[in-house]
């Protein structure tokens, strides 16, 4: 396979799947929103025909509310063929804007996922996806139940030559852009209980969403500071932040490589239809467990 700047690549790709997150889907079919997340989908379909699988990190309506899922469900259906199977995570927006369990139960009506936190096998690969379990205006409340179960799941054929991909609406605190305590868009609640599950298993990567940084801003990635798995900020498909703090018109998301001996994610813009040449990260599977 060659990778965007036409290189030929050592081995074949073993796994190939897009993160995407924030689409904020409204009841409007006009609305920017939508029609950005309708081009996004378009995009990767022609960049990855052969993909494994669409990983959307939350936030995937406006306010939870059932004629948004409709919409968001008529996108999926208009664009979806030739889309790869998807899974999806809840965001603040899907499931803490309302009465919880109408709010959860819209979710997973919508979504088809099995509870809050739930996890998938994809070519012998570990997808994990947590959510919160209380209707908290920001914060994801992640249950001593669910962070059992994580510590768990990461442990089920732990390998370290195989990443494990955990995917969580909110970012940690001090991590990945937008979620240092100046920016205010870090959000969970048992912060450093999930930082001492997921201490334990450095050959985890961890997708958030939440923030809406731009990639290419500082701290896209977080490299896990010797402590941490490696974490990534996937931006949003409906709008975007600077690190001024300003709002931003544009849609991003990652597309993300697995071979025997590395993960490469690299940023695209579906509003051009271009690759991102300050979000292209190489991460050595040889380094994710030390």
């Amino acid at each position: 396979m060659q990778n965007e700047e036409g290189r030929k690549r050592d081995g074949d790709v073993l796994l190939h799947f897009q993160v995407i997150t924030d689409t904020h889907v409204t009841a409007d079919p006009e609305h920017t929103y939508n029609r950005n997340l309708g081009r996004a989908l378009e995009d990767i379909k022609r960049q990855a025909p052969d993909s494994d699988g669409i990983m959307h990190v939350g936030d995937i309506t406006d306010h939870g509310h059932m004629e948004e899922y409709a919409e968001f469900q008529r996108i999926w259906r208009e664009h979806g063929t030739g889309l790869p199977v998807s899974y999806f995570a809840s965001g603040n927006h899907d499931v803490s804007m309302g009465h919880w369990p109408a709010r959860l139960g819209a979710y997973l009506d919508a979504t088809k996922m099995s509870g809050p936190y739930h996890d998938h096998w994809v070519k012998g690969y570990h997808f994990i996806f947590l959510g919160s379990e209380q209707e908290i205006e920001l914060f994801a409340y992640l249950s001593e139940t669910q962070l059992s179960w994580l510590d768990a799941k990461l442990s089920e054929g732990s390998d370290a030559a195989r990443p494990a991909f955990v995917f969580l609406h909110q970012p940690l605190k001090d991590t990945v852009a937008g979620s240092y305590e100046s920016q205010k868009w870090y959000g969970v609640v048992q912060d450093e209980a999930l930082k001492d599950v997921l201490s334990k298993y450095r050959h985890a990567i961890l997708f958030t969403g939440h923030t809406h940084w731009e990639l290419g801003a500082l701290n896209t990635m977080y490299d896990g500071h010797d402590r941490l798995p490696i974490m990534f900020n996937a931006a949003s498909v409906a709008y975007l932040w600077t690190d001024e703090d300003e709002h931003k018109d544009g849609s991003h998301g990652l597309f993300v490589d697995v071979y025997a001996d590395r993960v490469i994610i690299r940023g695209r813009d579906f509003a051009s239809g271009m690759w991102l040449e300050n979000a292209r990260f190489e991460c050595e599977i040889s380094d994710l467990s030390e």
